[in-house]
């Protein structure tokens, strides 16, 4: 695998499984040390561990980061690591799928505080400690549910259509500090935390839709953050990339 992310330290939201864990282990396959963040300890060490085993560096950031305190206490932690930082992906979320009649204010604000406000306050502090010189990547993690929403999903929706908004305007105004800011818009991926929203049957309609012939895997998403974190898109900011083989604009 290609070094293009050598001696780049790169702080990772919600790494403790699914695409967090992936992209972490990408990145650090490609020259980045980084940090993991996650909420449980144990989940961190784990995913540390696995990328040390593998030839990385990697270093936990066990921190809240639905909190403004939270995120600023990991950017903190991982700029002190080497004394810089130059890659940020906020992938934490926290999701539940409730029809409108069932949506109940703690579920809301949890949702918010995790995946809208930590995406905000993550941009905030990241910003403050990027190199201008060097500049720096932050990649936001949306969901196709941004374009194209179904049932249940009204918070969900909402919460990753603002991504969207917020990456556009973050793009334009730290493109001064040579920061780079862009989004993907993951399908429905299999993961440890979508399991309880899946089965087979629903599988096989999203199969049959999508003109691939297959559900996404983790390892397609974080392919596409740590292709949007390097050099290779040194000249593309403001975006979101529907990774998703091919599903959101060919099935409307």
């Amino acid at each position: 695998m290609t070094k293009d992310l050598e001696g780049r330290v790169a702080l990772i939201t919600g790494a403790g499984n699914g695409i967090g864990k992936e992209t972490a282990r990408q990145m650090a396959a490609r020259g980045a040390i980084v940090g993991v963040n996650d909420l449980k300890e144990e989940f961190v060490d784990a995913v540390v561990a696995q990328i040390k085993e593998e030839g990385g560096e990697a270093f936990p950031v066990t921190a809240n980061v639905s909190t403004r305190e939270g995120i600023q206490g990991a950017v903190k932690t991982a700029f002190e690591y080497r004394g810089r930082l130059d890659i940020l992906v906020n992938n934490a979320a926290w999701v539940r799928y409730q029809a409108v009649p069932d949506i109940a204010p703690e579920t809301m604000d949890r949702m918010l505080d995790v995946g809208f406000k930590g995406v905000i306050w993550g941009i905030q502090a990241a910003a403050e400690v990027m190199d201008p010189e060097r500049g720096g990547a932050i990649v936001n993690v949306a969901s196709t549910a941004a374009v194209r929403s179904t049932k249940l999903a009204v918070v969900y929706s909402g919460i990753k259509s603002g991504i969207l908004g917020i990456t556009r305007a973050a793009a334009a105004e730290l493109g001064a500090q040579n920061i780079r800011v862009n989004a993907v818009c993951p399908s429905a991926v299999p993961t440890e935390g979508t399991m309880r929203n899946r089965n087979a049957e629903r599988d096989q309609k999203r199969i049959d839709a999508t003109p691939l012939g297959r559900l996404g895997h983790v390892s397609d998403i974080a392919k596409a953050i740590c292709y949007l974190a390097s050099d290779g898109a040194s000249f593309v900011t403001a975006q979101h990339l529907l990774v998703d083989g091919g599903v959101t604009v060919t099935n409307i």
